[in-house]
């Protein structure tokens, strides 16, 4: 039987290795001096989910459906809510 051996050697890491931080960071990190805060942060580094497209983004919004309707659009294979909202947007259109 083989025996696995472990490598005990850690990786050197220089601190000086490190990449620069962007002003950006910076400018929106929390400062405190002697645990004391001085600014807070104002925001964070990564901005979460998709930007918003065009001039009328769309909504995202939870919304429940008979299992039968999701079932028949799921069917069809992938694209199935981009399908839902066509339907959606022609009934709206109709209504007009």
């Amino acid at each position: 039987m083989s025996v696995n051996e472990r490598n005990s050697k850690a990786n050197w890491v220089d601190p000086d290795d490190a990449p620069e931080w962007p002003a950006e960071a910076w400018e929106r990190a929390e400062i405190a001096v002697g645990g004391k805060l001085v600014r807070p942060a104002s925001g964070t580094l990564a901005r979460r989910g998709r930007p918003p497209v065009g001039d009328q983004p769309k909504q995202q919004v939870t919304l429940r459906l008979p299992r039968e309707v999701v079932a028949h659009f799921k069917k069809a294979g992938a694209g199935w809510q981009t399908r839902i909202s066509e339907v959606l947007q022609r009934h709206v259109t109709k209504g007009r």
